[in-house]
């Protein structure tokens, strides 16, 4: 099981598991709770991580700065802050239209959207209804991936960071 999650370049599900090892699912849940227990009290440079549906072995959040030093490259290489911006529109408003990030941003966002695309962090997730019928994005699961979350639902809540921006605009432009 972990030779299998060590090169699996996605999250693996327990069932996926059980399938390969030709055991239960349940047996197979129950290992990876021992074996990421294993990792935590090792104090071990890697977790295994239960996200996206799935469980993948990641690297211990102390370590990340090594890492990071060591991995120089341009898919490991950080967003910009337009992207992030987008990336946050697309995860709390999905599915969203290019024309709706590009009215929230302010600015045009279709090369944001393609690069965000390309690195496999949003994806084409149907049809507006409406006329014209927009291509309408969201995020993928490499995206909770990269976030460590197991869902969309564990984002974290949008109200504080709504209020925070308001606080930051001079008072002529507050609404009331």
């Amino acid at each position: 099981m972990e030779a299998i999650l060590f090169l699996a370049d996605e999250p693996v599900s327990a069932a996926s598991l059980a399938q390969v090892l030709e055991v239960g699912w349940r047996d197979v849940e129950a290992a990876l709770d021992a074996l990421s227990r294993e990792y935590t009290a090792r104090d071990s440079g890697i977790v295994l991580q239960n996200v996206a549906g799935g469980w993948r072995l990641a690297t211990h959040a102390r370590a990340a700065p090594f890492v990071e030093q060591f991995v120089l490259s341009a898919r490991h290489s950080r967003l910009t802050r337009a992207s992030l911006e987008t990336l946050a529109i697309v995860a709390y408003k999905q599915p969203v239209s290019r024309y709706q990030v590009s009215s929230i941003r302010g600015v045009d966002s279709d090369g944001v959207l393609r690069a965000l695309a390309e690195r496999g962090l949003i994806e084409e997730v149907g049809r507006d209804d409406g006329p014209g019928r927009a291509v309408l994005f969201g995020t993928t699961p490499q995206f909770l991936e990269r976030l460590g979350l197991p869902s969309l639902a564990d984002l974290p809540p949008i109200t504080p960071f709504l209020a925070d921006a308001g606080a930051e605009r001079p008072p002529a432009q507050q609404s009331g």
